[in-house]
């Protein structure tokens, strides 16, 4: 671990609500501890926010954006605004590095190098292109039409456990940049660095009101900042069950919601693919952030022909794997976010064995470094697509390999789940990889790469991994409501 690593270590702040622009406690005065995954200590206390915090937040929130001082100011200006709170992120790189990896147990090299760099791209991307958004202009004989995108107005965003200061600026972002004064709860597993977004917007200048962060529990804060009457937008991020009790509590009000939820995306790779490439492509698609990405591809669905060349190369990647501290550089893959979780994980595992499939590699928890929640990168192979484990999320290490035959099986294997977030396409033929692509139901799909992002493009999954899409003129459509205006000539 390097010294400025230590040193934010033992700076680690509790954690308050950020409502109004100020640091408070939660108004019963109640609080709760977040755990550092890697050794399972404390690491914080953090507020836990009741309804009533929820309700000081929101008619906040409220108030701000009926006296315009965000919502009616020029694009240029909360531009600026935005682009400030971009390069503070990137001032702070380290210390927001270091108490993501410490919250989330990733690697410091993820959090560094891609997460919270990431996160300042967000604020800038959102911020410059909200100058750009277009407005429609039409005009008849004897009347002239026009369309007006204003901002929706309060607008709950529900961030994950996972990578919380990375999804919490992707929305925030795209909300404040249209307009809106927002309210965030990160997850009460991770909120210590989406919390410190707060300290980032005072300095940069956003007018206290717009920027709220509540941090509690999901039952109670959660279905208050979905339900209330002022709030004119939901924007959620986590797994199928509570995606949709988040869109049964915001039809009471008829409140718009974005749905971003889980996946169990099917990785393809064909007997004409670089194996060298798809087996590179493969383990970042799985092993990246622990495995605890909605965007992992989870089954690895490998042509008949190349089936054990590629499993065994597969095999002997994985054994390359560094799995520990995650504030060592040299760590490849760090904790689980909490016990329970990578109890699940292992019951997983056991499950997959009990149905029939066969363990390449992995498949415990590793004591040898401590009480963290350290968890072996797993394979799983011959397992058929019927078995629970290539049909539930498992939001872990565990790869489940399965064999095609054919290309028409590949894209019916591929399809047969309840989930249709992602997907990875690995061949050199290229009518192949369109055809397929053209096939496999997902909301994205990636050929021979994964995981790389360009922000004008829709964002968002199918079926069950989600409703609408966010990313580009998509935020801005979501997080707007479009007004039309005629004019007589």
């Amino acid at each position: 671990m390097n010294k400025v690593a230590q040193d934010y270590t033992k700076s680690v702040k509790d954690a308050k609500l950020f409502i109004n622009g100020e640091y408070i406690d939660a108004i019963s005065g109640e609080t709760f501890d977040t755990i550092d995954p890697a050794t399972n200590q404390k690491l914080a206390n953090v507020a836990n926010a009741g309804v009533e915090d929820v309700e000081k937040a929101i008619h906040v929130a409220q108030r701000t954006f009926e006296s315009g001082v965000w919502s009616e100011m020029s694009v240029d200006d909360r531009c600026k605004i935005l682009c400030k709170m971009s390069d503070l992120v990137m001032e702070r790189v380290e210390e927001l590095a270091v108490v993501e990896t410490l919250d989330v147990g990733k690697p410091i090299k993820e959090s560094r190098g891609f997460d919270i760099p990431r996160a300042a791209s967000n604020l800038r991307f959102f911020a410059e292109m909200a100058k750009y958004v277009h407005h429609e202009h039409y005009e008849q004989a004897k009347h002239m039409s026009y369309t007006k995108y204003a901002p929706a107005g309060v607008t709950s965003l529900i961030i994950p456990w996972n990578l919380p200061f990375m999804q919490m600026t992707w929305k925030a972002s795209a909300a404040l940049a249209a307009g809106n004064s927002v309210i965030v709860k990160p997850a009460s597993y991770t909120p210590l660095s989406a919390v410190m977004l707060g300290e980032i917007a005072n300095e940069a200048g956003l007018p206290p009101g717009v920027l709220n962060i509540i941090t509690g529990p999901g039952g109670s804060v959660g279905t208050a900042m979905t339900t209330h009457p002022y709030v004119r937008r939901v924007s959620f991020v986590g797994e199928t069950t509570t995606g949709k009790t988040v869109m049964k509590n915001a039809s009471e009000n008829l409140i718009p919601v974005s749905l971003e939820l889980g996946g169990k995306s099917a990785n393809i790779v064909f007997d004409d693919a670089d194996l060298d490439e798809a087996v590179k492509g493969s383990i970042e698609a799985i092993f990246r952030n622990q495995g605890e990405i909605c965007l992992a591809g989870s089954r690895l669905l490998v042509q008949e022909s190349v089936y054990d060349l590629f499993l065994e190369k597969f095999t002997a990647a994985v054994k390359k794997i560094k799995v520990g501290n995650p504030l060592d550089e040299e760590t490849d893959m760090g904790a689980l976010v909490s016990k329970s979780h990578l109890e699940t994980v292992d019951n997983y595992v056991q499950i997959g064995l009990s149905e029939g499939a066969k363990l390449a590699i992995g498949g415990k928890r590793i004591p040898e470094l401590g009480a963290g929640n350290f968890y072996e990168p797993t394979v799983l192979y011959d397992v058929d697509n019927k078995m629970r484990v290539a049909q539930e999320e498992i939001f872990g290490p565990v790869l489940v390999v399965i064999p095609f035959k054919t290309e028409e099986d590949a894209i019916r294997i591929a399809n047969d789940s309840i989930y249709g977030l992602a997907g990875v396409v690995w061949t050199n033929n290229l009518q192949r990889a369109h055809r397929v692509a053209a096939k496999i139901n997902s909301g994205l799909l990636w050929i021979n790469c994964w995981y790389y992002r360009d922000l004008r493009t829709p964002f968002g999954g199918s079926k069950a991994s989600g409703v609408g899409r966010e990313g580009g003129r998509h935020s801005f459509e979501f997080y707007t409501e479009a007004k039309t205006i005629t004019l007589k000539l």
